[in-house]
């Protein structure tokens, strides 16, 4: 174990620590572990918006769960997590451990288990949705997620109740390698020989080769189908996620060429736009030559497709060996990538467009925003003279960055002091108060990845808008309206959908006053009025009741 790899660890452990005993946000390290890896997955394309939610009984464990936006796919995950400064080997007989007893939680949850919970009960939520949701359920991924090393293969499962089984282990080398490599999700390498079992024949290449290659392909349905079913949502580029139901006249439109009429899809299809890497080119029998392997296979345009062929494939059990799919492939050089792919996605993008706000990395709304983030100071809260900032966190890990930037025990406390844990807030977090307060509670509902891109798109409507100070100190207020409802409401121990009862009290306290509520009061003071929290906390019981 390299000493780089060690001090990732250290560095993890240390920010593990620092969040799970954030005051007013305490928790235990396994929990901050688990949300903490949700959002490197969420970064990374894995899931959209996993929900943490800790169960173990009965031989029976998990720690989170997703189920996909069509309701074929169950994401399981259970959290092996060690607050030990070296870093312990995980071997076989845990491995297939935790893997079994996810296995029996979701045997469990699929014959009633959460009819045996309280309502209050954090597994209740997660085991009632799984039940619900199990007949249109096909396939199953289960992860588990840990600060050890993996010392050895993962399993297989090939199928429970006859739904196919995916496993997966992320481990802190596979966590080190993607934090080292500076992506926010593993580089995808397409075997297409190994999946499709010959290589694939292409036109090209054609372009600019100081720049990039293009290859031109009828792709297989089968194959596009089978490269999602392993990939899922990480193959779309970059942070464009599409919202890949089979909504939407395009959509339906492609379902019903899958299932009606296969041999003319490649007519009635726009296809898709790729991009990589690299690519390894090799000779076929007839003297041609084809693509054997893709290397950072990413869809910049045709995610619908590609999904839809899939749901098609598993959920309908449609036949697509007659489905031929048209395909651009460029191959770009790593100094032109990101402001390439950015043009091609723009560009190509005719189905569903994606928009310049999708890229949101370094937009100059967030880039500002951070800048006041870090200049503004808050009020004191009460008869205390201490001034505090509200730490934006543009990018994850900021603030555990700035925190570790702090050398000396002393200087890091005086960073806490100035920046609490509790004020830190993310670029989904503003997405809920601002969606929230717009009243639109059906979006922060979508889920935190889902909720942003919408609140980008609305803010892109705008036009170049530049957050002020009075702005910053607005936005500021509606956290506080937001956080302090979550914990009032948290309190009320209404049982499942805290989330979505939050967003809707608040939605409709807003909509109700007609949203005169006063934002500068809630700034100045750091703290919710009386009478705010009265009405939320008599307010949500009714909420909750028509969920």
């Amino acid at each position: 174990m390299s000493k780089t790899v060690e001090k990732f660890h250290e560095d993890l452990q240390q920010s593990i620590l620092l969040v799970a005993s954030g005051e007013g946000t305490e928790q235990t390290l396994a929990s901050a572990f688990t949300d903490y890896m949700f959002e490197v997955l969420t970064d990374a394309g894995e899931v959209e918006a996993p929900q943490s939610a800790a169960y173990e009984r009965r031989g029976a464990r998990a720690s989170g769960f997703e189920i996909s936006d069509d309701g074929t796919t169950l994401h399981l995950f259970l959290t092996d997590y060690s607050p030990t400064d070296q870093i312990r080997a995980l071997g076989k007989p845990d491995v297939a451990k935790h893997f079994k007893r996810m296995t029996e939680f979701v045997t469990q949850t699929a014959e009633g288990l959460w009819k045996k919970l309280e309502e209050s009960a954090p597994a209740w939520e997660m085991a009632r949705q799984i039940h619900e949701s199990w007949r249109e359920i096909v396939e199953l991924r289960f992860t588990v997620l840990t600060n050890a090393e993996l010392k050895t293969d993962i399993p297989s499962l090939d199928s429970l109740s006859k739904r196919r089984v995916q496993t997966a282990v992320w481990d802190i080398d596979r966590l080190y390698k993607l934090d080292s490599s500076g992506r926010a999700q593993e580089q995808i390498e397409v075997d297409v020989e190994e999946i499709w079992g010959e290589p694939l024949p292409f036109l090209g290449p054609h372009g600019a080769s100081a720049s990039y290659d293009a290859y031109l392909l009828a792709l297989p349905g089968e194959f596009l189908a089978e490269v999602y079913e392993l990939y899922g949502p990480r193959l779309l580029e970059l942070n464009v996620r599409s919202f890949l139901q089979a909504r939407g006249k395009i959509n339906k439109g492609i379902q019903q060429t899958i299932t009606e009429e296969p041999a003319n899809f490649f007519a009635f299809n726009n296809g898709v736009s790729m991009t990589a890497a690299k690519v390894d080119i090799v000779a076929l029998p007839d003297g041609a030559k084809g693509i054997g392997k893709i290397y950072d296979l990413q869809i910049v345009n045709g995610g619908q497709t590609t999904a839809s062929l899939y749901y098609a494939m598993v959920k309908s059990r449609a036949d697509l060996s007659d489905v031929v799919v048209q395909a651009k492939l460029s191959v770009i050089t790593p100094a032109n990538r990101d402001s390439f792919v950015s043009q091609i996605s723009l560009y190509a993008n005719s189905q569903n467009r994606v928009n310049m706000a999708d890229f949101t990395s370094n937009d100059p709304f967030h880039v500002e925003l951070e800048r006041l983030s870090r200049t503004v100071w808050a009020p004191p809260q009460g008869n205390n003279n201490h001034m505090t900032r509200w730490f934006y966190e543009r990018a994850r890990g900021q603030y555990a960055d700035a925190h570790a930037r702090e050398r000396t025990p002393a200087k890091q406390r005086e960073f806490k002091k100035i920046h609490p844990l509790n004020q830190k807030f993310t670029k989904t977090d503003l997405a809920k108060f601002e969606n929230t307060w717009d009243q639109l509670p059906w979006l922060v509902a979508y889920g935190a990845e889902k909720n942003f891109r919408e609140f980008m798109l609305r803010l892109d409507k705008r036009g170049r808008f530049k957050p002020s100070p009075e702005y910053f100190e607005k936005l500021v207020a509606k956290a506080i309206l937001f956080r302090s409802a979550e914990k009032l409401i948290g309190k009320l121990a209404l049982g499942g959908y805290r989330s979505q009862t939050v967003t809707y009290t608040l939605a409709k306290l807003f909509n109700t006053t007609g949203q005169r509520i006063d934002l500068q009061p809630i700034w100045k003071a750091q703290v919710l009025p009386d009478a705010v929290a009265d009405a939320i906390t008599d307010l949500a019981p009714q909420v909750h009741a028509t969920a």
